[in-house]
């Protein structure tokens, strides 16, 4: 659906443990958004492709880290999708400005904020995907701590970069299949995965400027702690929403001390 009236359906201790990203040896590592609604008849089938090439179906020695951002604008026409958020139609209104497009639709995928195309198309994810590997990218490490157990943190470290970049942490998990009563999709059973539950700013890189910090855990990552698929996103984009530099993902259930890093491959 486009906003302009067209409509297409369319997240330290001693013991440090190295997951498993040792320079030279991780696979590289490249950010998917795949902007969706349960509104949205054409969108299955993109929220299907971004669960396969999560799971590493399409392309070798590539690690794609996906966010589901589920939009609002598809809530007033029969379905209100319960993971959507304003924020993240915002997020997609400032990529069609971006990109000069005639509006937001879903489903859009946009890969490492410099490509976009409509969500499904297998082909092109591949391809986006593929070219997205070969750019250099910045070392990211996230590390979370559980020393203290009311206030679990996150230590998160990016360098200085020669472009202007922010850096946000998102929490995601793969809710329980969903299942629409009406609009579009009424008497389906959707299945997502990685939906941003919550993406926020949380500091900045520049020339000479790199980030440090030990952050706290986001509380909506803390309140359902028991979830496993639960994950917190780390990554860093130049400003207005350009180029990702870098990213990388956590466990918010993994052990203490164990650290998820990206590096470029020598």
């Amino acid at each position: 659906m486009r906003l302009s009236g067209r409509w297409f359906c369319r997240l330290c201790l001693t013991a440090v443990a190295v997951l498993p990203c040792l320079p030279g040896e991780a696979a590289q590592s490249v950010l998917v958004e795949l902007f969706t609604s349960e509104g949205c008849s054409s969108c299955p089938p993109a929220d299907l492709l971004l669960q396969r090439l999560e799971r590493g179906h399409f392309i070798p020695d590539v690690s794609i880290i996906a966010l589901s951002e589920h939009v609002d604008y598809w809530n007033h026409l029969g379905w209100s999708d319960p993971f959507s958020s304003a924020q993240l139609t915002s997020r997609q209104q400032i990529y069609a400005t971006k990109f000069r497009s005639q509006g937001a639709y879903t489903p859009q995928m946009v890969v490492d904020g410099v490509d976009e195309f409509v969500g499904s198309d297998v082909t092109r994810a591949r391809r986006s995907i593929a070219q997205a590997a070969q750019r250099q990218k910045v070392e990211i490490t996230a590390e979370l701590s559980t020393q203290s157990v009311s206030t679990p943190s996150l230590h998160v470290s990016a360098p200085s970069s020669p472009t202007a970049g922010d850096v946000f942490v998102a929490v995601v998990y793969d809710p329980e299949p969903s299942a629409v009563a009406r609009g579009e999709n009424s008497g389906r059973h959707l299945t997502h995965i990685s939906v941003v539950k919550s993406l926020k700013r949380v500091g900045e890189v520049g020339r000479n400027k790199a980030f440090d910090a030990r952050l706290p855990v986001p509380p909506e990552a803390q309140v359902t702690a028991n979830l496993r698929n639960q994950r917190l996103v780390v990554f860093v984009q130049e400003k207005g929403q350009g180029r990702v530099l870098g990213s990388v993902e956590v466990s918010a259930r993994q052990s203490a001390g164990m650290v998820a890093r990206w590096s470029p491959q020598k």
